[in-house]
């Protein structure tokens, strides 16, 4: 800040010599820290517009009382002002401008072809190692969960190099079938070189070329008489449908990112789509600071600005709303990217709808943000107050049992955290081997394959585990712990009261003689109504699942105009039953033979 700062800050005579180019100006506090940065085609009709009479917002009024000094940089151009900008704000992080936490460069999927057994890996980063890059992806979780998707279809190899070359015997993700074990030699060079280029197709947006090749190979497999090979290629072809169903966009060409913004109560949310060739690579949520007054237009101008330039950028950005300085912005990135990058606001057809996606997506965060962040620390904190826990909880898992007079007995396992269900963590078990209707044997064998698992490392241990029943359930829970030697975890059921009424809940603690009963007001009896009740909805949906399978088998045969020639292309299309059962309207009207009006009617049909 000059020296001029510690005077009576006067804005006519600092403007009077203010140069009418394009710029950058920076305003101070009487601390001499930078409290806002902006750019301008014209600094001084820009600078002035602060000091001039008129209606200013209350964030504006607020800025313009606390300035005591004003800098300027005079540049080129507008677009290059835009850069500098950029810059100064991601440096000084001034208290009245948008700001973003995330600032790291975009995640990718790295496959090392200078190997004899090339890897799939993670990576952020410069990309000038030998190898292929895909992406870029939203975040990193967009990454891991694709890389998990794949290792399910393309058992390529993941793990890290220092670990591959010293194994002497086959590791877990072999016997899971997630690899082919090529670190002992249980695999050919060749037929590992076939997935890795079928792993490569996929990732740049061959998958249909992929699908029709896995699909040959299932034919002859089957006409070889090899039906073992034959299901595991219509297993994986099944997985590759429901990745591609995921990604899948209509209509989508070239590299296109979505962004949209949406501001309640002060609080702002922008979410970005990532669309590479036609496939949707995922979304990210963003929750920007902003001072009071910011519209939506502002975020998405600092947005954009402080997320693209210097990253990676697609060839054309959507935003939810028009932007005055799109043109600006467009030049700006276009120039830090070395190609021409558009800015788009008014879009038709299905850009508008992928507009409003992100839209929806936008609302429903910040919904979500603001309804569970208050009442979910609220119930918590309670929680663990009546139930005198040492320790905050952050993860919990409930257990209940389905089943109809023993038949189709399934359990499950649902997950909360702060953030309310975790349903990524949820997982059901199919009970088998025991005497129908044994709810203690059930509850025995579910919670042994859970606690097997997590304690191989598989997912984090929760902080209280849950049980839907009574003292026997409970005791069937301690028992699990105690074999698996899990110490940490305290154990809990929650019973239903004599006259099994929403209120009356008993609980019942590990390890204490006395059952307690919580206020039927209390938040914390909230929330072990609400993850018991989510588990006994879960379990519910599993067991009717299991138990119409055998009706469901021939229910294609039940509808009007779909013969068995397109029964069999359903089939082998999706992979099976489920996955006709799980494809839209869209992806049924792309099956040959299949037309609109039919492929609605299948929908309609298999969902009711």
């Amino acid at each position: 800040m000059s020296s001029n700062a510690s005077e009576a800050f006067d804005p006519k005579e600092r403007l009077r010599h203010m140069s009418s180019a394009p710029g950058v100006y920076r305003m101070y506090d009487a601390a001499g820290e930078v409290i806002y940065v902006g750019k301008a085609k014209n600094l001084k009709r820009r600078v002035s517009n602060y000091f001039t009479r008129g209606a200013h917002d209350a964030k504006t009024q607020t800025l313009v009382a606390h300035i005591r000094d004003i800098q300027v940089t005079i540049t080129h151009t507008e677009a290059e002002a835009l850069i500098l900008e950029n810059n100064l704000i991601k440096e000084h992080r001034p208290r009245y401008n948008v700001l973003l936490r995330d600032d790291k460069s975009y995640p990718y999927i790295h496959l090392s072809r200078d190997q004899r057994y090339p890897r799939l890996s993670f990576h952020r980063g410069s990309r000038r190692g030998s190898g292929k890059y895909f992406g870029p992806f939203p975040s990193a979780g967009a990454v891991r969960q694709t890389l998990n998707e794949l290792q399910k279809v393309f058992p390529v190899r993941q793990c890290r190099d220092s670990f591959f070359e010293n194994r002497s015997r086959p590791c877990l993700q072999y016997q899971i079938k997630r690899c082919t074990a090529p670190c002992v030699g249980f695999v050919s060079d060749a037929e590992y070189e076939q997935d890795v280029r079928s792993v490569e197709k996929f990732l740049e947006g061959n998958s249909n070329e992929v699908i029709e090749d896995m699909v040959a190979r299932m034919e002859a497999a089957s006409e070889a008489q090899e039906f073992e090979r034959a299901a595991h290629l219509r297993d994986r072809i099944a997985a590759l449908r429901r990745i591609q169903e995921k990604q899948f966009v209509a209509g989508a060409r070239g590299d296109v990112d979505v962004v949209a913004c949406v501001i309640r109560e002060r609080m702002a949310c922008v979410q970005v789509f990532v669309i590479r060739d036609g496939q949707n690579l995922g979304n990210q949520t963003y929750f920007p600071r902003l001072p009071d007054g910011t519209d939506e237009t502002e975020v998405l101008y600092s947005f954009v600005a402080r997320h693209y330039l210097g990253r990676d950028t697609p060839d054309e950005i959507l935003l939810s709303h028009e932007c005055p300085d799109a043109e600006v912005l467009a030049e700006a990135l276009s120039s830090d990217a070395g190609r021409r990058i558009r800015v788009s606001s008014r879009v038709r057809g299905d850009r508008r709808r992928w507009v409003r996606m992100a839209c929806n997506n936008a609302e429903h965060a910040l919904q979500a943000r603001t309804a569970t962040q208050a009442s979910m620390e609220r119930r918590y904190e309670d929680l663990q107050e009546r139930l005198e826990l040492d320790e905050l909880p952050q993860r919990l898992e409930c257990f209940d049992i389905s089943h109809t007079q023993g038949e189709a007995t399934v359990a499950s396992c649902v997950v909360f955290n702060h953030e309310g269900p975790f349903k990524d963590a949820y997982r059901r078990f199919n009970i088998t081997g025991i005497q129908g209707g044994d709810d203690y044997a059930a509850m025995h064998q579910a919670l042994e394959r859970r606690y097997t698992r997590l304690k191989e490392g598989e997912t984090p241990m929760p902080d209280l585990l849950i049980i839907d029943g009574g003292q026997g359930q409970l005791n069937q829970a301690v028992g699990i712990l105690q074999e698996l030697q899990v110490e940490e975890v305290t154990v809990a059921a929650i019973a239903k009261g004599p006259r099994r009424r929403p209120g009356e809940e008993v609980v019942l603690i590990a390890g204490r003689p006395e059952e307690q009963r919580l206020p039927p007001d209390a938040p914390g009896l909230h929330l072990l109504q609400q993850i018991r009740d989510e588990a006994h909805r879960f379990a519910i949906s599993g067991h009717r699942t299991q138990r119409g399978k055998a009706r469901r088998s021939s229910t294609l045969e039940a509808i009007p105009g779909l013969g068995p020639k397109r029964r069999q292309a359903l089939l082998k299309h999706f992979g099976g039953l489920r996955g006709v059962s799980r494809a839209g309207v869209e992806d049924l009207s792309r099956v040959p033979g299949i037309s609109q009006q039919l492929a609605e009617r299948i929908h309609d049909h298999l969902n009711g």
